[in-house]
């Protein structure tokens, strides 16, 4: 996986993170970690360019999870955590679209993958870049 990481200024400052390639368990801790560093730095929202992104696994998912609940200020889970990890993006499903994190363009393999998974009702997704960054 390759990440990339653009600033764009909407209402608000947001940082577009490009990811290129399958975001799976040997790659997921670099986007959580990419989020992270991030935060410290003092970005509160978000979007992430899934257009060149190929597959997402169960780990993937619990990136895109782990992302959300670090920038609403929350603790993510620990990739320690197993299975527990895992589980925990299914508690967070009712809280509806995540107002920090958005996603762009997902393929249409991930976009399934987002839909099983019930996460498109977790995330508000894009198909247009100007107008992802205005929305939040």
């Amino acid at each position: 996986m390759k990440l990339s990481v653009n600033s764009a200024q909407g209402r608000v400052p947001v940082a577009v993170v490009g990811v290129q390639g399958d975001l799976d368990a040997t790659s997921y801790q670099e986007l959580i970690a990419k989020a992270q560093e991030l935060y410290r730095a003092g970005t509160r929202h978000i979007l992430l360019d899934l257009s060149q992104t190929t597959f997402v696994s169960s780990s993937g998912l619990v990136a895109l999870h782990s992302i959300a609940l670090l920038l609403k200020g929350d603790q993510p889970p620990s990739p320690e955590d197993g299975w527990a990890a895992i589980h925990s993006v299914g508690r967070g499903l009712g809280a509806g679209p995540q107002p920090h994190v958005k996603l762009l363009n997902p393929q249409p393999k991930v976009d399934r993958v987002l839909e099983k998974a019930g996460l498109k009702e977790f995330f508000e997704i894009h198909t247009d870049r100007a107008s992802a960054i205005n929305s939040f």
